[in-house]
């Protein structure tokens, strides 16, 4: 029987007790790939608009992928390997994979939905035990990362369209579900948190969570 409920999860912030976009130019920093005078600074001008939810998706989102161009994919497994390592593990909660597990449980369509790219995002979603991942795609040519994104950038509204988009190809809609979730951190998820039937702020950011408030949406913290 096909599930009648969808749950939807952010990740950074609201999964992990970090950002998986910022852990990876610390982590390429520390290995000496990036430049730590400048890309700090970029990095902190990108992340402060980001949370004030005023940079462009398309700035935000080929700022990370960026990083992925002119290095092999060799080169880059290692690098994604040590960084879940040192990076990623220790940032994921009993409590986060106790609320994955239990949508999963109950036989739920669950789904990670991110705004962070599918290079860093994949493993991370396995790790999580999601069968399904709706990312941002960053955009490859014989066989390498260019450093820009394809389509729609996985972020605001275009979560929405990118959700509409990977359920109508399974031949499904919003509105087969008995109930949706969404659970994320971040005023800009604000367009789908009102879209579903469960809205739910995660260790939410100043605004999500006067916005919960006013609106009687539950709030949720997790390690």
């Amino acid at each position: 029987m096909p599930a009648d409920v969808l749950a939807l999860f952010d990740l950074d912030r609201t999964l992990l007790s970090n950002d998986c976009d910022e852990a990876w130019i610390e982590f390429l920093i520390g290995q000496g790939v990036l430049d730590r005078a400048e890309f700090e600074e970029r990095n902190r001008a990108v992340v402060d608009r980001y949370r004030r939810g005023i940079v462009g998706t398309l700035e935000y989102t080929e700022f990370y992928v960026s990083t992925l161009a002119r290095h092999s994919t060799s080169q880059l497994g290692a690098w994604h390997a040590e960084y879940m390592r040192t990076m990623i593990m220790p940032a994921i909660s009993a409590a986060a994979r106790e609320l994955v597990h239990r949508h999963i449980a109950q036989g739920d369509l669950t789904v990670l939905t991110t705004a962070a790219n599918r290079f860093l995002t994949e493993p991370i979603a396995r790790e999580f035990g999601f069968e399904h991942l709706i990312s941002t795609e960053p955009q490859i040519r014989h066989g390498a990362y260019t450093g820009k994104i394809m389509g729609t950038p996985n972020m605001r509204e275009g979560k929405i369209a990118r959700l509409e988009a990977w359920l109508e190809s399974r031949g499904l809609r919003f509105s087969v579900f008995r109930r949706s979730w969404f659970y994320s951190d971040s005023r800009n998820d604000i367009p789908l948190l009102s879209r579903v039937t469960d809205p739910v702020a995660v260790n939410p950011d100043s605004t999500l969570e006067a916005l919960a408030a006013e609106r009687g949406w539950p709030v949720l913290r997790i390690g």
